[in-house]
């Protein structure tokens, strides 16, 4: 298996600063795992690395998209796994970095994403089949192709129904089938930096501040354009559309993105706490961590 290293944590959390020196120390590029370095012209809500910063170090998958454009988890995960590749036929190492934990997740195991996909003309297919022939001749179509699905769904509940019978014909699998425990994909050596609440709020507050002063407003600006794309729903930015519109002041917007920025750091510890299996370290509070990291993953490579 190709040898993947991961940096994961919540926001603030020196995600960055140890990519860098592990890049540079085991000759790494770096694959970005967040969902919001994606968009182009969203730097400072983003937290997003500057030239400066990346040292000489290769990034991949930050800015590739405008700011309306969709993005899946599935476009991520096969972008991803081809970086990998190209990575690893350099012979350098592939290194993700993010806070994204889906993505994360999705990458480095087989999840089938794409085979959930809706296929509006089939399911199409079907209505008309239910409009035509009645709901009773759709449920026996159902009995015919994906019995398992038949026992475990109404008759009456058309919807799902249909939905059965469009999974059946794109994936030849059924819906009902029991879930197959997803497959580890790469050889992965998994970092969670996290640290004491109080240290890790506090960063976050400053780091806020500073946005505000960098220009986070005219970022909110830009993405005020499309207010149905997934930009506009990111903290940093759906915060100041309140008061774009004159509903709030910028005191109480700063507060309420400091807010929902600490709740969405809690929430991705606990998703990366309950979901994978990371050896943590606290950079913040340990000054031994970084020597103790690099000793690790030392040996990771060398097995």
């Amino acid at each position: 298996m190709k040898k993947v290293l991961v940096i994961a944590g919540p926001t603030a959390v020196g995600k960055t600063a140890l990519s860098i020196r592990l890049a540079q120390q085991f000759n790494g590029e770096v694959i970005s795992g967040d969902s919001m370095q994606i968009y182009r012209g969203l730097n400072i809500g983003t937290a997003k690395i500057t030239e400066e910063e990346k040292q000489g170090v290769s990034h991949h998958l930050i800015d590739i998209c405008d700011i309306g454009d969709p993005y899946s988890v599935a476009d991520f995960q096969t972008q991803a796994r081809q970086k990998i590749t190209e990575i690893y036929h350099r012979g350098n190492l592939p290194i993700l970095v993010g806070g994204t934990g889906l993505y994360i997740q999705s990458l480095l195991y087989d999840y089938q994403l794409g085979a959930q996909k809706k296929d509006e003309r089939i399911r199409q297919k079907y209505e008309d089949f239910a409009q035509d022939k009645g709901p009773e001749a759709l449920f026996e179509l159902l009995q015919e192709k994906d019995p398992l699905a038949a026992t475990k769904i109404h008759m009456n509940n058309q919807r799902k129904v249909i939905r059965a019978l469009e999974v059946m014909e794109t994936t030849g699998e059924s819906i009902a089938a029991p879930k197959k425990t997803p497959e580890k994909l790469y050889d992965s050596f998994m970092i969670g930096l996290t640290s004491e609440r109080s240290v890790l709020y506090e960063r976050i507050n400053n780091r806020v501040e500073s946005m505000l002063q960098d220009g986070l407003a005219k970022e909110a600006e830009l993405v005020k354009q499309f207010p149905d794309s997934q930009a506009a729903k990111g903290i940093g930015y759906k915060e100041f559309f309140p008061y774009f519109s004159g509903e709030q002041s910028l005191a109480e917007t700063t507060e309420q993105i400091k807010r929902n920025s600490r709740r969405y750091a809690k929430r991705q510890l606990t998703w990366f706490y309950n979901r994978m299996s990371f050896h943590w370290f606290d950079l913040l509070e340990d000054p031994q961590a970084f020597t103790e990291i690099e000793n690790e993953v030392s040996h990771w490579l060398e097995v």
